[in-house]
């Protein structure tokens, strides 16, 4: 099974409501599709959304990283020497994350294909389904408690709450959402680098004596401050989980060895692909450190082979895989099926992606 060709392309899909972050606020997903094609008729899929406020990867940037360096180094290539494909798609440009998490989930897809196995089978997963927990935008306290019910009425028992935008008002939004969810629900949050380090600590040791009961905190402190991670982590009653301070399998040892989280956040686009997903997911194996498989907002091609991965490693618990379902439809044929927090995957070779409905190629 050779390459032959690479066609890229965008997809647009719109959300059920705007998508607000500390870092920025969206109404649509709109990503670039990687479709590999072969001299077999398989084609393998992947996608890339740009997130320059966290990756850096702007539409340009992704499409400049594959015309300009990865295509040229793949096509032509067979996909059964698949470890020595991914060490060059690693190899041929350095950052670009993204572009290079397409790339990779869609070899991955093919190399299934090609043994007619899906992919969490290929990496050793037993099961088939996990659950997801929902994401709560920021906005005012009482939007904020309309949409939680909105999510436990749908189904969800965890959601993961956005805040750090006017940090002033994060304990009353908390206040507001844990009133809405009640006391069986598990509620994690999420300041996207928001906090200061002495700032996170005050915020979270005040959210657990007035007992919002928080799981975790994801990223209180801006990404490259390992010593404030620390801080935070050493003085803060609530765990501290590493997102964006974790881009490789380096930052994600470094964090281990200082003790500067309690838990990884692994996302395909911030390491470039599930290859480099895996080698995070056996340090944290090597540390007994539990990881979440999260995403960021993404269709249903990157999320699918999330979940392929998820599937695969007990050392992921947690799973934060909600981008389809927030969603307000789906153009992917096959793949995962995601009914509200439940997602299971089909026995279907690779990623087990039939197809990608409204494309628009650039060829």
């Amino acid at each position: 099974m050779k390459i032959t060709k690479v066609r890229l392309g965008t997809i647009s899909v719109p959300l059920r409501v705007p998508f607000k972050t500390a870092l920025r606020s969206v109404n649509s997903v709109e990503d670039i599709i990687v479709e590999i094609h072969t001299d077999t008729g398989h084609i393998g899929y992947g996608e890339a959304p740009p997130t320059g406020a966290i990756t850096g990867d702007t539409t340009g940037a992704i499409l400049g990283a594959l015309n300009d360096h990865i295509i040229k180094t793949i096509v032509g290539k067979d996909v059964d020497d698949f470890e020595n494909l991914l060490q060059t798609l690693n190899k041929c440009i350095v950052h670009n994350s993204s572009a290079k998490a397409a790339v990779d989930m869609a070899l991955y897809d093919l190399y299934g294909q090609l043994y007619n196995i899906p992919v969490y089978k290929m990496l050793g997963g037993g099961k088939n389904k996990i659950i997801t927990d929902i994401t709560i935008s920021v906005n005012d306290p009482d939007e904020m408690a309309r949409d939680t019910k909105v999510a436990i009425d749908r189904g969800y028992d965890t959601i993961k709450v956005k805040v750090g935008v006017n940090p002033d008002l994060d304990i009353a939004r908390l206040t507001a959402v844990r009133a809405a969810a009640g006391p069986n629900t598990l509620i994690r949050i999420d300041a996207n680098q928001a906090w200061t380090p002495k700032q996170a600590v005050k915020l979270l040791n005040k959210m657990q004596d007035k007992g919002l009961d928080i799981e975790f905190v994801e990223q209180p402190v801006k990404g490259r401050d390992f010593e404030g991670l620390k801080y935070v982590t050493e003085r803060s009653y609530v765990p501290v989980m590493a997102d964006e301070s974790v881009f490789s399998v380096e930052d994600a040892f470094k964090i281990m060895q200082m003790g500067a989280a309690d838990l990884i956040n692994i996302k395909l686009m911030k390491c470039g692909g599930i290859y480099n997903a895996l080698k995070i997911a056996s340090a944290a194996e090597v540390y007994g450190v539990e990881c979440m498989l999260g995403c960021m907002l993404e269709a249903k091609v990157s999320v699918n082979a999330a979940v392929h991965l998820a599937c695969a490693k007990n050392i992921i618990t947690k799973i934060d895989l909600d981008g389809p379902v927030l969603c307000s439809e789906d153009p992917v044929l096959g793949g995962a099926v995601f009914n509200e927090k439940e997602i299971t995957l089909p026995n279907a070779p690779g990623l087990g992606i039939k197809g990608i409905e409204g494309i628009r190629y650039f060829d």
